[in-house]
């Protein structure tokens, strides 16, 4: 483990890590910016009087953010709602780094979004690897700390696609030690026993919190995502984002996920359950060789042949995810239901009898 250094976190200088186009750039205001209250006739956005979904979605999400806030123990003014925690991502190099100069980094094998929006985005993306337990090697990290053209870190912790959470150490040590932006990407906290970064937002003012409803909310379908961060952040957040980026229907299904927190929790319990029997059914297969620990809701497994195993599964209609290409011979696997994850484990026992 690489020695502490003596150097505190310095006061976050947030004109420095903002583009300059950015700090100097007027938000669009929508009509639903410049009118606050209630009223019986809106004559004001241009929008078609007639139908059911004809107006405009509140731009702030209000309603959300005040829900959020109760349960996260933050304030309204500390969350970014988005389409997706995709659009945080991207915001993210559109805020910070300068096309074609900045750099951003993450560690590999990770979440493949990183690298398509840095391209998008014109951003090199350095990739560290990780090291063999899937955790960061610090020694290694330094050089890029003290770097002053990478401006953000990407840490995905339940990491995608090795399920494993990070020393808790090490992300405090990048946060306390890089003068950028640190963004945690908490897709699937929720099934991990580790707690959220965001209880730490108010101590370290660089840390950029993502979440998704996609995973353990079980809203992949209205791509709906959210940021956590001090109020400066997200305030920029706001000012960079289209102004009706989440729409009426993807808030109504959001809201009511919130508003149904029992039924959400009864399914993580289970598919928590249903991890742990799939990974003791892998477990009895000759075809299989590794089962990593994960924190996740999938398992990251290495078997004889990835690539032949995932062609032979969808003959059989069943798909899972061939990471052969990140982690040699290994394919992921997400949790489901008890019957699906039964028919799973009956084709696989096919592969391993033959």
């Amino acid at each position: 483990m690489i020695e502490t250094l003596n150097r505190k976190m310095k006061t976050l200088q947030l004109e420095n890590l903002v583009r300059e186009n950015i700090q100097n750039l007027t938000a669009y205001s929508s009509a639903r910016d410049e009118f606050k209250g209630t009223a019986d006739i809106f004559l004001d956005a241009n929008e078609n009087p007639y139908g059911t979904l004809n107006r405009y979605p509140d731009p702030h999400q209000v309603q959300i953010k005040e829900q959020l806030a109760e349960l996260k123990k933050v304030g309204t003014d500390q969350i970014f709602i988005g389409n997706g925690s995709d659009e945080v991502i991207d915001l993210a190099f559109r805020i910070f780094c300068e096309p074609g100069v900045d750099k951003a980094l993450t560690f590999s094998p990770t979440y493949g979004m990183y690298d398509v929006s840095a391209n998008i985005n014109n951003i090199e993306l350095i990739k560290q690897p990780l090291i063999n337990d899937f955790q960061i090697n610090l020694n290694q990290l330094q050089p890029y700390l003290d770097d002053p053209s990478v401006k953000i870190i990407f840490v995905c912790s339940p990491n995608n696609p090795t399920g494993n959470t990070f020393n808790t150490e090490d992300i405090e040590y990048i946060l306390e030690n890089f003068d950028g932006i640190v963004i945690i990407d908490e897709a699937y906290i929720d099934f991990s026993k580790q707690a959220s970064f965001t209880t730490k937002i108010n101590q370290y003012q660089n840390l950029i919190v993502s979440q998704t409803f996609s995973k353990a909310w079980g809203l992949a379908g209205v791509r709906v995502g959210a940021a956590y961060s001090n109020s400066k952040i997200i305030d920029v957040y706001n000012r960079v984002k289209p102004p009706y980026n989440v729409s009426v229907l993807n808030q109504e299904a959001v809201l009511n996920s919130l508003a149904n927190l029992e039924e959400v929790q009864q399914n993580i319990t289970q598919i928590l359950t249903e991890r742990e029997r799939l990974k003791e059914l892998l477990a009895t297969l000759k075809m299989v060789n590794k089962i990593y620990p994960t924190d996740a809701n999938f398992l990251l497994v290495q078997v004889d042949n990835a690539d032949e195993t995932y062609e032979y599964l969808i003959e059989k209609k069943v798909i899972i995810r061939n990471r052969n290409k990140l982690v040699n011979n290994c394919i992921r696997i997400t949790v489901g239901t008890p019957e699906e994850n039964e028919k799973l484990i009956e084709a696989l026992q096919l592969i391993s009898k033959s």
